[in-house]
């Protein structure tokens, strides 16, 4: 599925495009942006291998979230690359605070399959976001690799976030789905308006 059939078929449906003046900091931080590009893969890949873990028993889960691990893995290797080619140390961890944001809207409690539908909501809204953050590298960098870099990243995101969503309703009732993705959705905007301008952080 390429990018343009991805965005015609699903939406990503974000409130509040992230503010322009974010990719003009970003262009100027571009070590500490893949910095945190490479941390933001590697909690992805263990995002999904610990939705695998917790449910074994869905087939359908396991099935798609597999290669998306193996993706997510892949897309931390290569950022590692684009560090080492400019010579960039990788550097520590910083401190999401988008992604803290957003756990603190997950439902506590609740049946096992609810509980499941929140993580996958949660995860599909990064996945929009950052796809969202990707398409805006691929249009304003200068540096040409990295356009093409974020372009294949962008398309790939966006693929994510469609089986997030396409497995939150295989498993819990559609209706029930897409009234909780509305919230997070407007609890994502007001996340976002509240945020930091920072160059240094993916999201």
């Amino acid at each position: 599925m390429n990018w343009q059939d991805t965005t015609k078929q699903k939406m990503l449906h974000l409130q509040l495009p992230t503010d322009p003046r974010w990719v003009d900091v970003a262009k100027m931080s571009l070590a500490d942006i893949l910095v945190d590009h490479a941390y933001c893969e590697q909690k992805a890949a263990s995002s999904c291998i610990s939705l695998i873990v917790r449910f074994p028993e869905l087939e359908k889960l396991v099935e798609v979230l597999t290669p998306v691990v193996a993706e997510e893995w892949e897309h931390f290797e290569r950022v590692m690359k684009q560090l080492k080619k400019r010579r960039l140390p990788f550097g520590k961890p910083r401190k999401d605070e988008y992604v803290a944001k957003l756990q603190q809207f997950i439902v506590k409690g609740g049946s096992r399959m609810e509980h499941l539908t929140e993580h996958l909501l949660m995860n599909a809204l990064i996945e929009a976001r950052s796809c969202e953050r990707f398409k805006l590298l691929w249009k304003n960098l200068e540096d040409e690799e990295l356009k093409a870099f974020y372009y294949e990243l962008m398309v790939s995101e966006a693929g994510h976030y469609v089986n997030f969503i396409d497995l939150a309703k295989t498993y819990y009732p559609i209706e029930k789905v897409e009234k909780r993705w509305s919230e997070w959705l407007a609890y994502e905007k007001e996340v976002m308006k509240n945020l930091e301008i920072r160059g240094d952080r993916m999201h």
